[in-house]
């Protein structure tokens, strides 16, 4: 048992308060997506160009790219998790989805204020984080510059800020027990939103993407640039595929969980 306990327990029976806590939903959602991934027949014999996923998503990416056995992956989410919510713990902070600015408006509120660009995630949807006093100035500015909507997430932390430095020297030890390979298709790294093509770059993208933004709008628009034109979302909810679509409307995305529902 990797994880010492039943997460398809968990997650099948809760308690749902358990199930949310970031040590546990992390597991949760990778063992989710991957379920996803493998019950897909048209997805197969299919080989894509590129894989991409969204902060805890690239641990799926992995999988898909054969650079993680499923046991490794789930091992590594685990340790993840608890390691943010730890670091959370002993710095308080969140992060803060502020809509409706463009990415020069919201530096200019990170920087007076200390926190940072978490997420770019398509036009006019930026995530910032940082401490809790730092993120409630930040919120004034918002407003004052003309935020549509301002929107707290419901996180245990400061996620993709320096305040998870503890998280990223903890992984940098699970990722030293874990077995690599490198991939066998491109994946278009959080932090550069540039293909990484071996297996010692990805690790030092999963240490690197617990501290720094999530350049999700550039990763796409870059696969795009490279000729892409289809793009399937593998996993729990439709989030991705709502922000692909308002990065460009002319691309095809399949969602997964919308297609299980037919």
């Amino acid at each position: 048992m990797t994880l010492g306990f039943p997460l398809s327990r968990l997650c099948f029976e809760g308690p749902e308060e358990a199930l949310r806590q970031t040590v546990n939903a992390q597991p949760a959602i990778l063992a989710v997506s991957v379920a996803y991934l493998r019950a897909s027949p048209e997805l197969q014999d299919r080989v894509p160009t590129f894989v991409a996923g969204h902060s805890l998503g690239e641990y799926t990416a992995l999988v898909a790219a054969q650079v993680l056995a499923f046991a490794d992956a789930l091992y590594l989410a685990r340790e993840r998790g608890r390691l943010m919510q730890e670091a959370g713990e002993k710095a308080a902070g969140g992060m803060v989805a502020i809509i409706g600015l463009e990415e020069a408006s919201v530096k200019d509120i990170c920087e007076p204020t200390g926190t940072q660009i978490a997420n770019i995630n398509c036009p006019g949807q930026i995530v910032i984080s940082g401490s809790t006093q730092a993120l409630a100035q930040a919120i004034e500015l918002a407003k004052a510059k003309g935020a549509q909507r301002i929107i707290p997430l419901q996180v245990s932390g400061a996620f993709h800020t320096p305040l998870m430095q503890h998280a990223a020297e903890g992984m940098s030890q699970a990722v030293s027990k874990a077995t690599f390979d490198d991939p066998v298709v491109p994946i278009i790294a959080n932090t550069t939103a540039l293909p990484i093509t071996g297996a010692e770059a990805v690790k030092a993208e999963l240490l690197n993407q617990l501290c720094h933004c999530v350049r999700w709008q550039r990763s796409i628009e870059y696969m795009i640039g490279e000729g892409v034109s289809t793009f399937v979302e593998i996993g729990p909810g439709q989030v991705l595929t709502g922000l692909i679509r308002r990065i460009d409307k002319e691309v095809q995305v399949f969602n997964m969980e919308r297609q299980g529902k037919q």
